[in-house]
């Protein structure tokens, strides 16, 4: 099942304390990422981030779940603490990976 535009939106505006986060669709779900680095999703209209030794421990009672069959869990998000979510997003970013460079193909 594909997630809705409207979820989307809605997570976007409770991430508006991160900086620079953006969006891109994939295969009807949507992969979040700031300042160019993924940290999460929207995996039929569940908000998911990335499992991090960072996310784990600032999150209360951390729950993982696969986004989808044959990936690797990921933490279902309750959206009831922006602030909360928030923090643990920047908490995040020195724990992934930095966005590879694209070469153009000639």
């Amino acid at each position: 099942m594909a997630s809705d535009e409207s979820y989307l939106k809605y997570v976007l505006d409770l991430l508006s304390d991160v900086e620079q986060v953006s969006s891109r669709k994939m295969m009807g779900e949507y992969l979040l990422y700031t300042n160019g680095i993924l940290f999460g999703g929207i995996y039929d209209n569940r908000f998911m981030l990335k499992d991090t030794p960072a996310a784990r421990a600032l999150l209360e009672q951390p729950r993982l779940e696969s986004p989808y069959p044959g990936a690797k869990d990921m933490i279902l998000v309750d959206t009831d603490n922006p602030e909360q979510i928030a923090k643990t997003i920047i908490a995040m970013l020195s724990e992934l990976p930095a966005p590879k460079s694209r070469t153009k193909k000639r």
